[in-house]
């Protein structure tokens, strides 16, 4: 049952082979950061370079009669070491910090705390500029913006801040560290696996790094269809322009291509099937199959080493890491609702208790950048009532294929030919986890609503998530070709739609289009595998099919691939993963049919603006993070007038 596979992750999973029998789970380590069924998995765990990193850090700290340069301590701790402010310290040194940063600071009176009706009254307030609920590619481009243009900005971060050095590139910590729910987010009937990023930098600290452009037809959609007539401005395309600017973005090939993405394009290359180089914000160079757990030397230049690294330099910014956004609090007046600034909420230990506090940001203007599946949990609680809030939830739905190409073929020992390919010290977790993709199927040039194929980055524990549960033999066997298995997906524009009440409670359904489309991708893709050279292919349904494609005929091999790509998406029978969620808060014309206006500021509410994915009108079809940037961008130079009006004002 796939209920039980989902699971998976947590329970123990032993994996056999001559020299290991290991009880623990692939995702677990020891204290040495360790796992002993790594060697059957042949799997490295940790980057190797990584751990050079580490140990230079060890080794510097135990130094500590000598001064390190800043970009010595740039290099050991990140960019945005001196602009991070834990709430975990003495009140008085978390006091003294902000009003150096130059933000007025006020600690209520303890009497009137107590008197207060409101068990939650805050302890102390901040005063800003602006505050930014959330670091990623929308609140991190909007919280640099405001603050290279002068003013005081402090980003608020869930998440915390784990940079370079600091991370620990190990697949069960990074899930618990970095990512939403700890990596283990769900729809509600299950039929979803729903992955978010929760660190300083969002998403874009652990996406793939593909840097792909809003797609022209779908600019055209929001702006014929939905009467949005930024998506065909000169502004916006600056916008795009600045985004991929700052991100590095590189849209060449790299100079060596990953285990996943040599078979994509080999199998289109055989097969005559159209490919495209995926643009990524890191140099063609970076050959790290790490980057969903952060990048370790900040060549992926996601929001943590650009945009908020000019809030910290301004002089005008600060990240409070650690602390949740209860929420955005409201002025009400006969005229209008304006938002006034965030309350918010962290828990410090005191002579071991653990105590929960909060304290209040004031600000002129409240940017929410929470990402699509927690933006609109954050604007009910904070009173909104706007019922398209939340609704509209689009998630790309993706299904997978998988091919295993063994070192030791067995056809080409027969015939004396020891040729592997890929090469034999080739792994499936090394490498750049994205370089190259196939619009076979995206149907950009008709409805605009397909499915591209891409690659993903699959470590041990995600790896026996997905793979289909037999039994503990089979899951054994599967495991310990785990180094050698490809793995390639299809990537739907999604029709269906969802609703995100909170992130622990999401619901969606998938469109019939979305369905057929997805299937025809899976058809693809297991020729596409096939075409590579695979010895053996299979998908993620629950029958745990798989065909040895060398010892069958072309009518065994043709049964196969339609059976397998025409069976439902139900019952949990084959997993469906989302790493793009977008569209619960979405921009209109309307308040009738939208969130916020056309600048990005919410319908119910003055001051109040969203810059993350949730604004999205429809489904992209593509990675977000260009798009998201830019509409964030823009949103900021609506945020940049309102401010500039007030100041005049004042």
């Amino acid at each position: 049952m796939r209920r039980v596979v989902y699971m998976y992750v947590v329970l123990p999973l032993p994996c056999e082979s001559r020299d290991v029998v290991c009880d623990k789970p692939s995702a677990q380590v020891d204290e040495k950061s360790q796992n002993p069924s790594w060697k059957a998995l042949d799997y490295c765990g940790q980057d190797p370079d990584f751990k050079k990193q580490k140990q230079e850090k060890m080794n510097s700290e135990q130094s500590n009669y000598e001064e390190f340069s800043d970009k010595e301590d740039e290099h050991m701790h990140g960019p945005l070491y001196k602009g991070v402010i834990t709430l975990k310290q003495p009140q008085k040194v978390l006091f003294d910090k902000l009003r150096k940063l130059g933000f007025p600071i006020s600690k209520q009176n303890l009497k009137k705390r107590i008197s207060s009706s409101s068990s939650n009254s805050p302890s102390f307030t901040i005063e800003c500029d602006a505050v930014v609920v959330g670091s990623g590619s929308g609140g991190g481009v909007i919280a640099g913006v405001l603050a290279n243009a002068g003013h005081k900005v402090l980003v608020l971060e869930k998440g915390s801040y784990l940079a370079r050095t600091n991370l620990s590139l190990l697949e069960g910590p990074s899930m618990d560290q970095m990512y939403l729910g700890h990596g283990l987010l769900m729809t509600k009937d299950m039929d979803v696996f729903l992955l978010a990023g929760s660190t300083v930098g969002g998403g874009s600290t652990i996406n793939w790094s593909a840097s792909i452009d809003t797609p022209s037809h779908v600019l055209k959609d929001w702006c014929d269809i939905y009467e949005l007539e930024m998506f065909q401005s000169e502004s916006y395309k600056e916008a795009l322009r600045i985004v991929r600017e700052k991100m590095g973005v590189q849209e060449g090939l790299v100079d060596e291509e990953g285990f996943h993405n040599m078979i994509l394009r080999k199998g289109c290359e055989e097969l005559g099937y159209p490919l495209e180089n995926i643009p990524r914000n890191a140099p063609p160079s970076h050959y790290c199959g790490w980057c969903n757990m952060g990048c370790k030397d900040g060549r992926k230049k996601g929001t943590n080493e650009t945009w908020l690294v000019d809030l910290v330099k301004s002089g005008n910014g600060a990240i409070i890491q650690e602390c949740e956004a209860i929420e955005v609090i409201i002025k009400n007046t006969t005229r209008s609702n304006k938002a006034i600034g965030v309350a918010c909420e962290f828990q410090h230990d005191h002579q071991g208790v653990i105590i929960k506090e909060t304290f209040m940001v004031k600000s002129k203007v409240t940017i929410v950048a929470c990402g699509a599946l927690s933006t609109p949990s954050l604007l009910k609680r904070s009173g909104l009532k706007n019922p398209n809030i939340g609704k509209n939830l689009h998630l790309h739905p993706v299904v997978f294929a998988w091919g295993h190409f063994p070192r030791d073929s067995t056809d080409r020992v027969k015939n004396n030919n020891y040729e592997v390919w890929p090469e034999a010290d080739k792994k499936s977790y090394e490498g750049g986890i994205m370089s190259v993709m196939c619009k076979i199927v995206a149907n950009f040039e008709e409805s605009g609503y397909g499915a591209v194929i891409q690659t993903p980055a699959l470590h041990p524990g995600m790896f026996s998530v997905v793979m289909p549960w037999i039994s503990g033999l089979d899951i054994k066997t599967r495991m310990c070709k785990y180094s050698r298995t490809a793995h390639i997906f299809a990537l739907a524009r999604d029709k269906g739609s969802g609703e995100a009440i909170s992130p622990y409670s999401v619901s969606y359904k998938m469109d019939q289009i979305d369905e057929q489309n997805l299937k025809v991708g899976l058809e693809k893709l297991l020729r596409i595998l096939a075409a590579a050279g695979a010895e053996e292919i299979g998908t993620h349904h629950g029958t745990g099919r798989k065909l040895k494609v060398k010892e069958s005929s072309v009518d065994e091999f043709e049964k196969f691939v339609k059976e397998e790509s025409s069976r439902e998406f139900k019952n949990l029978s084959v997993p469906i993963c989302s790493a793009h969620q977008m569209g619960s808060c979405r921009m209109g014309v309307d308040p009738k049919t939208s969130v916020v206006n056309p600048k990005g500021e919410t319908w119910e509410v003055e001051d109040l603006f969203i810059g993350d994915t949730s604004v999205f009108p429809t489904a992209l079809g593509v990675n977000p993070m260009v798009t998201v940037q830019a509409i964030s961008y823009c949103t900021a130079q609506n945020v940049l007038q309102l401010l500039n009006t007030k100041k005049v004002m004042n």
